[in-house]
């Protein structure tokens, strides 16, 4: 079976982990209410783990406070359960069937292992992007061994894929520097 190469699936897969990048450090709490902060939390409900979103309505109506809408009466409990036992630091307090969440003042010391948190994930997007990127080599080189490509062909997509690689890599210390700004705001 031979090799294909296909510098746009390349540069797809690159950017598959800039969105990962990106929805990881949504999640991270900056002292500012976001819906996207309890999205991860799973919900044990009807006997399997279900996204909280798919249970509830997450919406905020302050900038230092979360409201969940849980649309069935008999899952309160559970979201409320689910959202104690995530590391968010939350403290839920229910009124029926909504569930308020206050986002509590963070001191310097959490914002700065917040910040290390968001250095942890954008490292794990480089290692992806570098992972794509030596995917992509390697099935130049297979190709160039094989026949079915010249040396200067090589080269021009090695160098089109490095580029691609420099673009990715670039675009998640973008979003590094502007996370780590808007978690050191006081």
């Amino acid at each position: 079976m031979s090799q294909t190469y296909d510098l746009a699936d390349i540069k797809r897969r690159m950017q598959g982990a800039v969105q990962a990048l990106k929805h990881d450090l949504g999640g991270l709490r900056t002292g500012r209410a976001s819906a996207s902060l309890v999205e991860p939390i799973q919900v044990d409900a009807y006997g399997s783990l279900m996204p909280i979103n798919q249970v509830a309505t997450i919406s905020v109506p302050e900038p230092r406070l979360l409201s969940v809408q849980v649309w069935d009466r008999g899952m309160v409990s559970a979201v409320e359960k689910a959202i104690r036992d995530s590391d968010l630091g939350l403290n839920p307090q229910t009124e029926g069937q909504v569930i308020r969440l206050r986002i509590p003042e963070m001191n310097e010391q959490r914002r700065k292992e917040m910040v290390k948190v968001a250095h942890k994930y954008a490292e794990e997007s480089r290692i992806a992007v570098r992972h794509v990127r030596r995917d992509g080599l390697d099935t130049l080189k297979k190709l160039e061994k094989d026949g079915d490509m010249s040396q200067d062909d090589h080269a021009r997509e090695a160098d089109l894929v490095q580029k691609a690689t420099d673009q990715a890599i670039a675009e998640i210390d973008q979003l590094l520097a502007a996370k780590e700004k808007e978690i050191m705001q006081v």
